[in-house]
């Protein structure tokens, strides 16, 4: 836990932010050098359930996944959780990056100048285990996989619809539904007949939000949360 780092560091009672600080090289945008990645996270969030993992299925951590350390923050948008974990700074007052003033902010039509405020929390998720396009026989049951998972809470609830959504049936949910992690779940699927069609899968959480039809719009594209169309061959 990074809470436990914390304490051992002595970080004081007046901290309220902390910038966790990547070992990778300098980020240059359009000629302009923006340092090493960093961004502020809140006190409250880092002493809730933040980890600092340093194995992955009890192995020393990959490269690729941010050896020899990377903060893990649950249900935050991957940015906050920084890779190759080099240093963190705490601080008594609010602290800013690139990586939350201009960067993972929400710009474009629908939003304030400047952007909105800097990115925290994932929506709802969901995505099949399946090749793009997936392939099938028709006539006979196949059983599909798949996950979802939402920054807000416990997933309740998957439905997957193989009409383009005008009609919905329910998944089966595996797995102990952990509020911070996935949920795997499978449906069985018998393809009528042959061609080219979607699969589609949409999850609800316990605070009542469901996956919408459609994301909401922004330059970058941040914050993608929408009913993914999964493209199927059936032959």
């Amino acid at each position: 836990r990074l809470a436990t780092l914390l304490e051992r560091a002595g970080m004081s009672d007046g901290a309220v932010a902390l910038m966790p600080r990547g070992l990778d090289a300098d980020y240059v945008e359009a000629g302009e050098n923006l340092g090493r990645v960093r961004r502020p996270l809140p006190v409250a969030k880092a002493l809730d359930d933040v980890l600092v993992a340093y194995e992955m299925n009890g192995r020393p951590l990959p490269p690729d996944h941010g050896h020899p350390a990377r903060l893990v923050v649950p249900g935050w948008v991957g940015a906050a959780s920084i890779k190759w974990l080099g240093d963190i700074e705490v601080s008594a007052e609010p602290l800013e990056s690139p990586w939350s003033t201009r960067l993972y902010r929400m710009h474009g039509p629908g939003h304030p100048p400047g952007g909105g405020p800097p990115l925290t929390r994932m929506g709802v998720k969901s995505a099949f285990e399946l090749p793009w396009p997936a392939r099938f026989e028709a006539g006979r049951e196949h059983l599909l996989r798949g996950r979802s998972w939402s920054g807000h809470g416990r997933v309740v609830r998957v439905e997957v619809s193989d009409d383009e959504g005008v009609s919905w049936r329910p998944a089966r949910l595996r797995d102990d539904r952990h509020p911070r992690g996935w949920v795997r779940w499978t449906f069985p699927w018998t393809p009528r007949e042959a061609g080219n069609l979607r699969l589609l899968a949409r999850a609800a959480d316990e605070t009542g939000a469901v996956q919408p039809d459609r994301a909401a719009y922004n330059l970058l594209g941040y914050r993608f949360d929408a009913v993914v169309r999964h493209p199927v061959v059936v032959t």
